[in-house]
């Protein structure tokens, strides 16, 4: 009976002696943070707070400058914590990266992730993406904190599923002119809440002038713009080859990502004009191109 006792004794302590061992290391991982950053909601009050405007066509962002600038911060915010890596949500057509969204991927420590735009240029997709990414880290325990940059009611499901399993959802907001652009469901569900203000934008956004995104002759016709698009296509069979632009043709009507972006910006400095936002033209700039192609073979 004693050697039994003694037997459980001796289990009991090996037992207190791996817990406690597990606890210590426990205390010696250092939490860790993510940044969650919905690009619509950033571009759209940080233009309206420095550039008086929405219209992304109508400022530049400094994207690299700024994720420093939020990464600075919440280094402050959470002192004792390593960051993960900065979530990157925007929309783009067919989740094809435009080269500004290509340049912020590139950047380290960060993850773009892209939902859908639809012919209306509405995000669609990106709070799924963004409640999807913080329940899973928050489930696999590889963030402890979460700080969002957003505005939506959608997004209180994300928050709810992050603090389900734990995790603190701190939000972050961007200075209003007036009035709010947060919805209230979400500034009470999450853990904390701070509000970023002009002079912290400042330095990343620039309004551009109007005859930078606007020509003199104002918004190209259709026929304009399927016009440029056959005159690259011309243009790319003298200095691409006609074998490479040849390999294209199986793919119709739809271009390679880098393809359809090297059209898109050529075409933008024929026209002087952007075509962001503007599916009609895009379409216009396709079918002119296409047409041409085809033309050929």
């Amino acid at each position: 009976m004693n050697d039994d006792l003694g037997a459980l004794h001796t289990r009991i302590d090996r037992t207190n002696e791996l817990l406690q061992r597990m606890l210590a290391e426990v205390a010696k991982t250092p939490s860790t943070h993510a940044i969650f950053v919905d690009a619509g909601y950033l571009y759209a009050a940080a233009g309206r707070l420095v550039a008086g405007t929405e219209d992304r066509r109508a400022f530049d962002l400094d994207a690299g400058g700024l994720i420093d600038a939020l990464i600075d911060r919440a280094r402050t915010i959470f002192a004792d914590s390593r960051l993960l890596r900065v979530y990157w949500y925007d929309g783009a057509r067919r989740r094809i990266h435009t080269a500004e969204q290509q340049t912020i991927a590139e950047l380290p420590d960060v993850k773009v992730r892209l939902g859908n735009l639809n012919a209306n240029n509405q995000q669609k997709g990106v709070d799924s993406l963004i409640r999807s990414d913080l329940e899973s880290l928050a489930r696999h325990r590889a963030i402890s904190d979460a700080a969002l940059l957003g505005g939506d009611e959608d997004l209180v499901s994300a928050v709810e599923a992050a603090q389900g399993y734990g995790a603190r959802v701190h939000l972050w907001g961007i200075e209003a002119p007036e009035g709010r652009n947060q919805a209230e469901p979400l500034l009470w569900e999450v853990d904390s809440q701070r509000t970023l203000d002009l002079d912290f934008f400042k330095p990343y956004v620039s309004r551009r002038t109007a005859s930078a995104y606007e020509p003199a002759g104002g918004r190209p016709s259709r026929e304009d713009v399927r016009f440029v698009g056959a005159q690259i296509a011309a243009k790319w069979l003298v200095s691409r080859g006609r074998d490479t632009m040849m390999e294209l043709l199986p793919g119709h009507p739809y271009l390679p990502g880098s393809v359809d972006q090297d059209l898109l910006v050529e075409a933008e400095g024929l026209l002087q004009y952007s075509l962001r936002g503007q599916a009609d033209l895009r379409r216009a700039l396709r079918d002119g191109f296409w047409d041409h192609l085809q033309a050929q073979y």
